[in-house]
């Protein structure tokens, strides 16, 4: 995984941000920008300590008491999820619907990444619900390019 990382970070440089997930040791190792945590991973804060404070710091988050937590640690923004069903996580936590963005919306003034079951057709919706950025998988396999140039339509 770390020559992997290495690689990409060789390839793609600065031109985009590298978010490692989960294991802050291969973001410091790879050289990555910043690190996804889940709630059974290393904490923020003890994140901080690994990877240094300038570098961007991200939690999942899937009730409104876990985001209102994540509202209080040293973190760069909040994930909240799912929205809508997802075939890409085993095992994913419950729907939190539209209702649940907005929920997340009103306990954070971080920036908030909405993420599970999100498609070009219902991404706008939930932006309108109060998610500053989505976080999209399966809607971007078939056609990576195409779907990227539709969401950027979609969402300008």
């Amino acid at each position: 995984m770390l020559s992997q990382a290495r690689e990409l970070k060789r390839l793609l440089g600065n031109c985009v941000r590298l978010i490692m997930n989960d294991r802050a040791d291969l973001c410091l190792a790879a050289g990555f920008d910043g690190l996804h945590l889940g709630q059974d991973d290393l904490s923020p804060a003890a994140a901080r300590l690994v990877i240094g404070p300038d570098a961007v710091v991200g939690f999942s988050t899937h009730s409104p008491r876990q985001v209102a937590e994540a509202d209080a640690m040293p973190l760069d923004y909040v994930a909240v999820g799912p929205v809508f069903a997802t075939s890409t996580k085993a095992n994913a936590d419950p729907v939190i619907g539209i209702e649940g963005v907005s929920t997340a919306r009103a306990l954070t003034r971080k920036p908030l990444v909405a993420i599970g079951g999100i498609t070009r057709a219902n991404c706008r919706s939930v932006i309108e619900a109060g998610a500053d950025s989505v976080a999209i998988i399966a809607d971007l396999l078939r056609d990576p390019r195409g779907a990227v140039e539709e969401f950027l339509r979609i969402l300008a």
